[in-house]
């Protein structure tokens, strides 16, 4: 097979556990782009958040493309020209904002370079504030601050405590809002449709890339879409298991240059 497209989630997948592209993985995929393959950076993370690895992949100088906000926002990665965004309105984002108050979890929203919380010492937001770059702006009741319509509602909380109230945080937003978990710790809230695979194919069908010419990696539920679109659907080593059985593959992990071995051992490079 004949790839021409590899989608990268980021957290888990293409960074290892100290948020780093090791020089391995750096070099093979900077082989796959001399090769004419199209890179796509496919993750939760706010538009800042992809930035410093975009250049590092020089990705600006080989046309790839950002889908930022699990593909909730579309960027073409060489000149920033916006192709697709889909927000949601602040009337149903305070609703969710202000239902979520009953719970002991932490919410974020972001909008540019900034990160706004109800306190800044809140759960998990020095972690996503230092991982993408943003201002952190603490302003009390998220629900009667939200003057701009955000892409995502991110919701932060240990583990335990996301599986223990995720039936009654979701249940009455079910109809219109799509929630996934990114990691143990975060559950993410876009627009229902808006998943990184409605957002590919479309990309896919302006640049005329099947599905069989994909290659994607994930490690976490919100990429099992991208996983089961593509045409080799990649889990790393540490995905999650629902990743792993729904994967063509599974290789090493994000710590042992899983993404590199891949394109390896199917001669993409």
């Amino acid at each position: 097979m004949s790839y021409k497209m590899i989608v990268l989630d980021i957290d888990g997948t293409l960074t290892n556990d100290e948020k780093k592209i090791t020089p391995k993985t750096l070099d093979a995929l900077k082989k796959a782009q001399e090769r004419g393959i199209i890179l796509v950076l496919a993750s939760g993370r706010p538009v800042a958040g992809l930035d410093l690895l975009k250049q590092e992949l020089e990705m600006d100088t080989h046309h790839g493309v950002l889908l930022a906000y699990n593909g909730g926002k579309v960027l073409d990665a060489q000149n920033g020209k916006v192709l697709y965004e889909k927000a949601i309105s602040q009337e149903r984002a305070k609703a969710v904002l202000r239902h979520l108050e009953q719970f002991p979890v932490s919410p974020m929203v972001m909008n540019g370079k900034f990160l706004y919380v109800p306190k800044k010492d809140g759960y998990k937001a020095d972690y996503e504030s230092s991982i993408n770059g943003l201002e952190i702006v603490e302003v009390g009741l998220l629900s009667e601050f939200l003057n701009f319509n955000p892409v995502k509602i991110l919701t932060a909380a240990p583990n335990e405590v996301l599986l223990e109230h995720m039936e009654k945080m979701t249940e009455p937003f079910q109809k219109e809002f799509a929630f996934v978990m990114s990691a143990p710790f975060y559950l993410e809230c876009n627009l229902k449709g808006i998943t990184k695979a409605a957002s590919l194919d479309m990309v896919c069908k302006e640049l005329g890339i099947a599905q069989s010419e994909v290659i994607a990696f994930g490690d976490a539920q919100n990429d099992m879409s991208i996983v089961e679109y593509a045409g080799l659907g990649v889990a790393m080593g540490n995905a999650c298991e629902e990743l792993k059985n729904i994967a063509n593959d599974v290789t090493l992990s994000n710590n042992e240059d899983g993404i590199a071995a891949t394109l390896e051992k199917y001669a993409v490079i």
